[in-house]
């Protein structure tokens, strides 16, 4: 059974949304493409909870070419709450994506490590 035809004199709206919906994706897709070009991205790889005061995170930094960057990296306890906090500091020389290891020292037992934020580091002229 072959679908039905639209009615009379509707072609012009058809295209038009058509070309609507086309637009749109358009958009929607050059609009993820330039908000994520050139952005710092850390993904926590693992984490070992080393001891009742220290917790090694392990994280993978995907930054562009010569930024240098600033991640804050933390424990937390079965509550989720923070109970140690490291900043590392990611030099500018160096690849586009890295692996780094922190140590983070705690003040209760810890059952996770986290990375909290990645910025970049402004550069000085």
């Amino acid at each position: 059974m072959p679908l039905p035809r639209p009615a009379p004199g509707t072609t012009r709206w058809w295209v038009i949304g058509v070309l609507g919906c086309v637009s749109a994706v358009v958009v929607i897709v050059w609009w993820g493409i330039v908000s994520t070009t050139g952005s710092v991205r850390p993904e926590v790889t693992g984490y070992s909870v080393e001891s009742d005061s220290e917790v090694l995170v392990k994280y993978d930094l995907h930054r562009p070419e010569g930024v240098a960057v600033l991640c804050r990296v933390s424990a937390l306890d079965s509550s989720k709450a923070r109970v140690g906090t490291v900043e590392d500091a990611v030099p500018a020389a160096g690849p586009t994506s890295l692996r780094r290891e922190v140590r983070v020292r705690t003040s209760v037992r810890a059952v996770t490590g986290v990375v909290d934020s990645c910025a970049r580091v402004p550069t000085t002229p």
